[in-house]
């Protein structure tokens, strides 16, 4: 009797296991269509929204320096605070997600931090928005690793670089967006306006998240099968058109199906992160994340204070000048898009890290006297290191089976959070004690660790996420 039972279970896990690799197989076989771009569209509205409330403090960060009296030390820790809310934001959403899924965790975290731009927009004094800005983060910080875990897990191994980095130019776009609204309009309407915007597009932009399918291969991970078949057979739908994956993605679909049925069912922990598979991986994308935000973050939100307090520009000429970083990143970013899947992840990265730390050594060298030579130099370094910050979040869903995907994401996005709360703030006493200048020889030295980081990589390019992550 016992026998029979666990030979019945037995059967009965093959066939859960043959029907996982066959959706699996059918959203492998689907080429992109208008499903994943309505999916693509509505994630990187929100994702657009998120630099949007990220980099709004830096615009509005000139205005209340007089109106407020703010110092230099205090402009670190109001620009840190954000950072601090993203980092749990990161860690909570990213657990969420995994227990509850990607569009539930997605909404709630647009819903915050739509709301609490709202919250900005009112405050009246420093204490207040630096306790709005924290608990805004909260919100900003778990939108973007799960909502890149999501559209990660909807693409194909064919070509989803391009397709991804695509959805992820809207951040950018987002940032650029940010940087021209606030130089036009924070000197003629005050600097609440730039709140009031993020903070009604993105509830309107919640409710347009919440109707979303959840993610197929979510489900297929928590053995909802059914409701996994039903949206595949949606995406089907949409498109008659059928793609053979490669050989390679089918014995490796073949390979994690076999791999359910023989191993027992574990509960989805964040110590797997530090297995004998997966602790390389982690602790070289955790360097990379540190190091390229640092850099980027460091110079998109100081650069307005620092051309209007250093190089002594007025508002409007300093949140121009500023905006020009964001500009960059887009036109970087596009290059990279139709480059990624032939160049690869790894070398992307190995060569932005050194022609962006190049352009902020030669600044140092040049003594950073010249507020052209900081226009030009600076904004061409934020645009190639910002680069890099797409490709992470391309590669980083990547290299974690479904199981962690969201969570590896969100922990490794921490570090962003913490080398972006930590930088900002050392930029600013270096450049009350040490000079504008020794701030470029600190971040071109952060590049070189960056550089050197990238040589660790795995390539991940035309390979699916099955066979890159077991």
């Amino acid at each position: 009797m016992h026998d029979s039972l666990a030979s019945q279970a037995k059967v009965a896990s093959v066939a859960h296991a043959i029907t996982q690799a066959g959706l699996i197989f059918r959203i492998e076989s689907i080429p992109f269509s208008r499903w994943h771009s309505k999916a693509r569209i509505l994630i990187g509205s929100a994702t657009f929204f998120d630099a949007f409330d990220a980099l709004s403090l830096a615009f509005v960060l000139p205005v209340l320096i007089g109106l407020w009296h703010i110092t230099p030390m205090q402009i670190g820790i109001l620009i840190a605070s954000s950072y601090v809310g993203q980092l749990i934001g990161a860690l909570l959403f990213g657990w969420l997600a995994e227990k509850y899924g990607r569009i539930r965790s997605i909404t709630g975290a647009i819903g915050i931090m739509s709301i609490m731009s709202l919250a900005c927009a009112l405050c009246g004094n420093f204490t207040v928005l630096f306790w709005c800005r924290f608990v805004q983060g909260i919100g900003i910080g778990g939108e973007m690793p799960v909502a890149a875990a999501y559209i990660s897990e909807l693409s194909k191994a064919q070509g989803r670089g391009k397709y991804f980095l695509l959805y992820e130019l809207l951040f950018p776009l987002g940032l650029m967006f940010t940087g021209q609204i606030g130089a036009w309009l924070v000197p003629k309407i005050g600097w609440e306006i730039m709140f009031w915007i993020s903070g009604i597009a993105g509830c309107i932009i919640t409710l347009f998240i919440y109707r979303l399918p959840e993610s197929p291969r979510w489900l297929i991970s928590k053995g909802r099968l059914p409701e996994a078949d039903r949206i595949v057979q949606q995406i089907e739908s949409s498109t008659d058109k059928r793609i053979a994956p490669s050989q390679t993605t089918q014995d490796a679909i073949l390979a994690a199906a076999a791999y359910s049925v023989n191993t027992p069912k574990r509960r989805q922990a964040w110590h797997e992160l530090f297995s004998g598979f997966y602790r390389g991986r982690t602790l070289v994308v955790w360097l990379l994340w540190a190091a390229t935000f640092f850099v980027a973050n460091s110079l998109n939100n100081w650069l307005p204070t620092l051309y209007k307090t250093v190089y002594h520009l007025g508002l409007q000429d300093a949140l121009r000048a500023a905006s020009l970083t964001n500009v960059a990143q887009v036109l970087v970013l596009l290059i990279c898009a139709f480059c990624i899947d032939k160049m690869g992840r790894r070398n992307w990265a190995i060569a932005s890290f050194i022609f962006g730390g190049a352009t902020l050594g030669l600044l140092w060298y040049l003594g950073a006297g010249s507020v052209t030579d900081v226009i030009v130099l600076a904004t061409l370094s934020y645009g190639i290191i910002g680069s890099v910050a797409a490709v992470l979040y391309l590669y980083t869903p990547e290299i974690y089976p479904t199981r962690i995907r969201a969570t590896g994401t969100g922990l490794a996005t921490s570090w962003l959070r913490l080398a972006s709360a930590v930088g900002p703030a050392l930029v600013g006493m270096m450049v009350r004690d040490e000079g504008i200048a020794s701030v470029f020889l600190m971040l071109a030295g952060v590049c070189v660790v960056g550089a050197l980081g990238s040589c660790l990589m795995i390539e991940t390019r035309q390979r699916s996420l099955e066979e890159i992550a077991p």
